[in-house]
């Protein structure tokens, strides 16, 4: 028996890789190596199954690291047993203990004996430890809708677990290339974020501020969102741009109507020149078609032209249920609802223009001469950064 606790995850679609396959994988083992840089733990890949050991007072940090890291479908805390029929039946009746303790009913068995000398296969492997559980009155079985599921692997060692512990699926942080999310207070996007960190995708920020029309406490919630998603996305960077110079030249110059539109040109404008510095490969936004009055294809269509660089929008299909689903999952709503409000809302438009002409903002955008604003602003921004590993520190310290 190990003197370490071990966890056990599952590998998700990665495992569906061709010849790259091990770049996922060994991506997958830093990014979790990462997250426990400031913890006693020991991570391992073998055969589809990722393996961290640690001793009882790394466990908190170990779980923590399971919930968020990307690229895996479920973990599990494991019993480690010698590789005899006893001792599986031991452990596998301790399970079905724990299990009824938690309230399940029935149970079934499933093994998996990737060690082929072990004498009995996996079918006999199975019958053999139900059937003390079984007799002992413990759970009833249940071979096609089970309470819980017993799970064996014979392997270098053996492993007797319940799963029942989701993750994060998807691909690991990293291996899909680099976003700049436009990072606003509101619920969208930090779930646009965080749907495209599960596509493989590194997640950088920025986040527009117009001191003092956009208080201290806006920007405070901003940086509470952006450190909660580095959380799933190992770390990222928050870029803050001063933007009341900006907002303030649409005021005076804009058609109030196509106020909110103009100002969302700049942003993609300022965004521009970010995403060159850091060497993005695309901006990322959280709207969704239909959602405000900025939203309709058209405006969309005008808001893009901005762009240099291919914006994706991850929740354009989604309803506003289906995105607080989500925000409540990763743990962002109770932080984007507070009540402080960004620079977008705080100037908008009574009666915003709907369905904007492309060539008519495009020329309402020439006209507010407005890009070495924009340029001062991206100059002037403040730099921030989260990381997983420091909140893994600070929160499982000790």
């Amino acid at each position: 028996m190990s003197e370490y606790t071990t966890y056990l995850a599952k590998l998700g679609e990665l495992t569906l890789k061709g010849s790259n396959l091990k770049e996922f994988e060994k991506r997958l083992v830093e990014n979790a190596r990462l997250y426990l840089e400031t913890v006693r733990a020991t991570v391992r890949l073998c055969a589809g199954r990722l393996y961290i050991e640690g001793p009882e007072e790394s466990c908190p940090a170990i779980e923590f690291t399971l919930k968020h890291l990307i690229g895996i479908t479920g973990w599990a805390k494991t019993t480690v047993c010698e590789k005899n029929i006893e001792a599986i039946k031991k452990a596998a009746y301790a399970e079905a203990l724990a299990a009824k303790a938690e309230g399940a009913k029935t149970f079934k068995i499933e093994t998996r004996r990737a060690e082929k000398s072990f004498p009995l296969n996996s079918y006999e492997i199975s019958c053999e430890a139900a059937a003390d559980v079984f007799d002992a009155g413990i759970l009833d079985v249940d071979v096609h809708r089970p309470d819980v599921v017993i799970r064996i692997e014979i392997r270098d060692r053996c492993f007797v677990y319940c799963d029942r512990n989701k993750a994060c699926r998807g691909l690991p942080v990293g291996t899909g290339g680099k976003g700049l999310l436009l990072l606003s207070g509101g619920l969208d996007s930090p779930v646009a974020g965080y749907r495209m960190m599960r596509r493989g995708m590194k997640v950088d920020c920025v986040y527009f501020h117009a001191y003092p029309y956009t208080s201290a406490e806006a920007q405070q919630k901003v940086e509470d969102l952006a450190r909660i998603i580095a959380q799933y996305g190992v770390d990222t960077h928050i870029n803050i741009i001063p933007f009341t110079d900006v907002q303030m030249r649409i005021k005076e110059r804009a058609p109030e109507a196509f106020s909110t539109l103009l100002l969302r040109m700049c942003m993609m404008s300022a965004a521009n020149l970010l995403a060159d510095r850091i060497r993005a490969d695309c901006l990322i936004s959280g709207e969704s078609l239909g959602q405000v009055a900025s939203q309709t294809i058209q405006n969309m269509t005008v808001t893009e032209s901005a762009c240099a660089y291919p914006l994706l929008r991850p929740l354009v299909g989604l309803d506003k249920e289906e995105i607080i689903a989500t925000a409540k999952y990763i743990g962002t709503y109770e932080t984007s609802i507070l009540p402080y409000e960004d620079c977008c809302v705080l100037f908008s438009p009574k009666h915003p223009v709907l369905r904007a002409n492309r060539a008519e903002a495009q020329q309402l955008y020439a006209r507010l001469e407005i890009d070495e604003l924009v340029r001062l602003a991206y100059e002037n921004r403040e730099i921030k950064r989260f990381a997983a590993r420091d909140y893994v520190a600070q929160t499982f310290a000790g």
